[in-house]
């Protein structure tokens, strides 16, 4: 073959391509000389093959945010443009998987190569294209499901200090999906390593990665890695929601994720505002939760419920983060200190918990068994506040003490103890109807495990119209509060 034609068949292409150079480096920033078409958010090639993304576009230099390590990077290295965005391996293949915000593996696993990807920052889904919440999601956990419901395509927070147990109410939610279709989505922001592996541990252990995604942001990870984990998860959610599923993302936690955030805006010259936060601190998670909806079903019909989770100092519900999240989010679920050091787990202060949309999705049989609970168990904490400094009380007084010990043992749960709805029907039954009441206090425990295990076994018919969300009859109720006095009669007259 002649070199002539060897020439002729060869099709050379000139493929421009724009390149600066890094004139500064911070942990987890780099200014960048140079790229004067680079966009806001394009994803950034420096030499060594480490990326970053354009954060600030000033008039001569580019403020870019690492996504790896800068230890390598100095003044005078090449950076490239990729010519697109911020974007996140979307789709089915994820499902048990354990990933960065960039999709690479953390798991060990195969490299996930050939998926679709998306834009982490994507735009809310419009109020014309948005449905009511309509169907609960359930917890497994008497007080939630109960007192404080919450709907699919909700945003409810929750917040309260350190070791009060707001990560395994999330972890508990997860579990509790199993079979229920919901897939779930992980993200870990600013979480220490050993955290995360045990919470990788028990989702596993429980049979939970296999509908679950865990996107991490770990807290050796550069800042930029931790300010887009939640980002790139909610898009991963999205794709689902798209498609017609039912999405659960949890956020863990969103105080470090504002910390994150206000790392690199500092560093970045970008104007302090209020506790040194920049001043679209709210804009940045507002734009985050939106996101989570539930959709008519001529756009998926899917939905997308958030559990952000965030921590407090010395119980300050009403610090800077804590109230910009309060009214972004539908509901509140606040964890008590005093609670927890008590041993009542989940320690949800019911009094100080709200959900604004939850209560419209919950099953009838919960309105009629748990309608009074809530102000009930609220009325009881402040008597109890009172009755310490009083050495007599009259009866009135002592059976609504008594009555709220009651309710306060039934609402305990231990950790990954989930309950069906029928079961936790069964319980606040025989709460209600007064069966718990002549039983010593350290005994209702052993007496719901009857109920528990015998509740299937002599009211098939009734447990199925329960978990079917069914408006119960009379003669239902009737029929389950004398299944609940047998059971607990039989139970005391075997013992404990």
């Amino acid at each position: 073959m002649s070199f002539k034609h060897v020439v002729s068949e060869r099709d050379a292409r000139v493929d421009a391509r724009e390149s600066g150079t890094v004139v500064e480096v911070s942990r987890g920033i780099a200014t960048v000389d140079g790229l004067p078409n680079v966009q806001s958010d394009e994803l950034l090639r420096f030499a060594g093959n480490r990326y970053g993304f354009a954060f600030n576009l000033d008039r001569h230099r580019v403020g870019c945010v690492l996504l790896d390590e800068g230890e390598s990077l100095q003044s005078g290295t090449t950076v490239e443009r990729t010519g697109r965005v911020l974007d996140t391996p979307v789709g089915a293949e994820l499902l048990g998987r354990v990933i960065d915000p960039l999709g690479r593996p953390l798991d060990g696993g195969h490299r996930l190569t050939g998926l679709q990807r998306m834009p982490c920052e994507r735009p809310a889904p419009g109020i014309m294209n948005r449905a009511a919440v309509s169907v609960p999601l359930q917890t497994g956990m008497k007080v939630i499901d109960g007192l404080i419901p919450i709907g699919r395509g909700q945003r409810q927070l929750v917040l309260g200090d350190r070791q009060t147990g707001k990560t395994s109410i999330a972890v508990d939610t997860i579990i509790n999906q199993r079979n229920s279709g919901v897939i779930c989505v992980y993200c870990s922001i600013g979480q220490r390593s050993t955290n995360v592996a045990r919470v990788i541990a028990t989702l596993r252990s429980h049979d939970a990665m296999e509908h679950s995604i865990v996107v991490i942001g770990a807290d050796d990870a550069p800042p930029g890695v931790q300010f887009i984990a939640p980002y790139a998860a909610t898009t991963i959610g999205e794709s689902f929601m798209h498609q017609g599923h039912d999405v659960l993302i949890v956020y863990d936690d969103l105080t470090s994720h504002a910390r994150a955030y206000r790392h690199v805006s500092l560093l970045l010259r970008r104007p302090p505002g209020r506790e040194a936060f920049p001043g679209d601190i709210f804009f940045v998670h507002s734009r985050l939760l939106e996101r989570s909806t539930h959709l008519r079903a001529a756009f998926g019909g899917g939905s997308l419920t958030a559990l952000p989770i965030i921590e407090t100092e010395a119980q300050n519900v009403s610090g800077y983060i804590p109230t910009n999240l309060i009214s972004i989010t539908d509901g509140q679920l606040y964890l008590s200190p005093k609670l927890f050091h008590l041993g009542v787990l989940p320690a949800v202060d019911v009094g100080r918990s709200v959900s604004r949309v939850g209560g419209k999705t919950q099953f009838p049989a919960y309105r009629r068994v748990a309608g009074d609970l809530r102000l009930a168990y609220s009325q009881f904490e402040e008597l109890e506040k009172f009755a310490r400094f009083s050495s007599q009380l009259d009866e009135d007084t002592r059976a609504t003490l008594d009555r709220g010990l009651r309710v306060r043992e039934v609402l305990k749960q231990a950790r990954h103890e989930l309950l069906s709805v029928p079961q936790q029907i069964g319980s606040m039954v025989a709460l209600t109807s007064g069966a718990f009441d002549s039983l010593p206090v350290d005994h209702i425990r052993q007496a719901e495990r009857t109920i528990h295990r015998t509740l299937q076994e002599e009211c098939p018919g009734l447990c199925e119209r329960i978990s079917a969300g069914q408006k119960l009859s009379d003669q239902d109720f009737q029929q389950l509060k004398e299944f609940v006095h047998r059971a607990i009669s039989e139970a005391a007259q075997v013992g404990p």
